[in-house]
């Protein structure tokens, strides 16, 4: 009988762990950063180690008012001035990806066009990599982009809708900006 609990339990865990790192994943289909893409591998690593969870965040991430964008693990958290996550979820990087470090929005527009033609809102740009703007926005349509042709630099990190506006609400001109690894 005790086996059985045990069992039970244990495939109970599973479960809920399964369940709540898959909420808030990209559809399948969105390439992931560790396929070897095409994503711009030139930026030195930084010293931030690997959180103990997938969601949780990094622990050299700077501190106060922040958005924090994950190089490794595609994945952005806003945090609030009393240094509690507020919201988190994933992201699709563009092929250029900026060095880790502190950045401040210098930008922002309520739409636009995308580097890969699609029509884009909520758009919070914080830097620019070898003539490639970088920053965040959501796709109109709510589509998530498929790889450019090869050579095609990009640098917009594409949000889903309701993530991007939650950004846009969030990150105003000279909010910071904190890139990790």
């Amino acid at each position: 009988m005790t086996g059985l609990t045990a069992a039970a339990l244990a495939g109970v865990g599973v479960l809920a762990v399964q369940a709540s790192s898959s909420a808030d994943e990209m559809p399948k289909g969105v390439r992931s950063t560790d396929t070897g893409g095409a994503r711009d591998t030139s930026v030195a690593a930084s010293a931030s180690p690997e959180p103990a969870k997938k969601n949780e965040l990094p622990a050299a991430s700077g501190s106060g008012t922040r958005v924090v964008y994950s190089l490794g693990a595609d994945r952005v958290w806003l945090v609030g001035d009393d240094g509690k996550v507020r919201t988190t979820y994933v992201v699709v990087p563009g092929t250029v990806d900026p060095a880790p470090g502190t950045y401040s929005v210098t930008s922002r527009s309520a739409g636009g066009v995308g580097g890969d033609g699609v029509a884009v809102e909520n758009v919070v740009r914080f830097t620019t990599v070898d003539n490639v703007v970088i920053g965040f926005s959501a796709a109109k349509d709510g589509s998530l982009p498929d790889p450019p042709p090869p050579g095609r630099q990009t640098g917009g990190i594409r949000e889903k809708r309701k993530d991007g506006a939650t950004l846009w609400k969030f990150a105003t001109v000279g909010s910071k900006i904190v890139v990790v690894r």
